[in-house]
């Protein structure tokens, strides 16, 4: 495996983004990252190559968020209340904006895990399909498909359109 200084500078960022997708807590996705290159550190002989070693330390990444939350006896990775808000133009208009938004987002909430786990790691993790289908472990082609259902299913407010 690559010298892990030369693994963190390319891929610290990666880890970075993917982790604030899932818990969209910055400090929380900086301590989780420093702790997912720990531990590829510490399992670096293991790393066999079959995949990228982007993909590896997002699934090294992905098993500490879920240590996390089962720590935290959390259910969800974000709610809505976690979302930050921003100031809209007008009390009015900003107003409209955030309620558009929070619904937007209890209905992401809302789709079952592999569902709002793509959304999440493509609209906020800003991971490109096959990077998805690594960290999930399907294909690409799975993870354009299924982000694409979640896009049509958002649209029509949670379900889906039957025409």
């Amino acid at each position: 495996m690559e010298d892990m200084e030369q693994v963190y500078r390319q891929h610290a960022r990666t880890v970075y983004k993917f982790l604030l997708a899932q818990c969209r807590d910055g400090h929380l996705a900086e301590e989780l990252t420093q702790e997912t290159f720990y531990q590829a550190v510490r399992s670096a002989d293991r790393f066999d190559g079959s995949c990228k070693v982007s993909v590896w330390l997002c699934q090294i990444a992905k098993h500490l968020w879920y240590q996390h939350l089962r720590k935290q006896k959390r259910k969800a990775p974000v709610s809505p209340e976690d979302i930050p808000e921003s100031p809209g133009p007008s009390a009015e208009e900003g107003l409209l904006e955030r309620e558009g938004r929070m619904d937007l987002l209890r209905l992401v909430h809302d789709l079952p895990e592999p569902q709002r786990e793509v959304v999440y790691l493509r609209a906020f993790g800003g991971l490109s399909f096959r990077e998805i289908g690594d960290v999930v472990g399907r294909t690409e082609n799975w993870a354009r498909v299924t982000f694409y259902r979640c896009k049509e299913k958002l649209r029509n407010g949670g379900a889906y359109d039957e025409e």
